[in-house]
């Protein structure tokens, strides 16, 4: 075989392998995150996400501002904030119990602004079950993703409304 066909086979087969290499990174990643994007200001939406996360039983912990760090290191940015939400008796139990855990509590959710739209993006807490293993904390890791699921459904039901 001439060395210009091998070589063409070659890249072909590298092209082949990192198409697919990016996209299962990509559907791991997609997979980690639940996220929704909402066509409504970032304040009224802000507002939705805090009513919501108390609907579903949570207390909000605080709320951090991003955007002015990023500002001050030169970044442009628009409305960019954390919302620390948990159950406080549940945070203190599983703190104690698990010290590991402490990094992911509270739990966070991050919205910010994209032009007209706002985004809201959290991890999705079952993903930790692997790094835990424990069966304790697979009930909570469940629970976690799927009331933080429907805390983004009832914001993007709020919003459409």
């Amino acid at each position: 075989m001439r060395p210009e066909k091998t070589f063409m086979r070659f890249r072909l087969i590298l092209l082949a392998s990192l198409i697919s290499i990016v996209t299962s990174l990509n559907t791991g990643f997609a997979q980690n995150l639940l996220m929704i994007r909402v066509e409504n200001p970032f304040p009224e939406t802000m507002v939705a996400l805090q009513a919501a996360i108390q609907a579903q039983g949570y207390t909000i912990s605080r709320v951090q501002r991003v955007d002015v760090g990023l500002t001050k290191s030169g970044y442009q940015t628009d409305l960019y904030r954390i919302v620390f939400f948990g159950k406080a008796d549940e945070i203190q139990k599983l703190s104690l119990k698990y010290p590991t855990l402490v990094p992911y509590l509270p739990l966070k959710i991050v919205i910010f602004a994209e032009g007209e739209d706002t985004l809201i993006l959290a991890n999705n807490m079952t993903n930790l079950d692997s790094f835990f293993r424990k069966r304790e904390l697979r009930r909570y890791f469940r629970q976690w993703s799927h009331d933080t699921s429907r805390i983004l459904e009832r914001v993007a039901t709020t919003a459409a409304d």
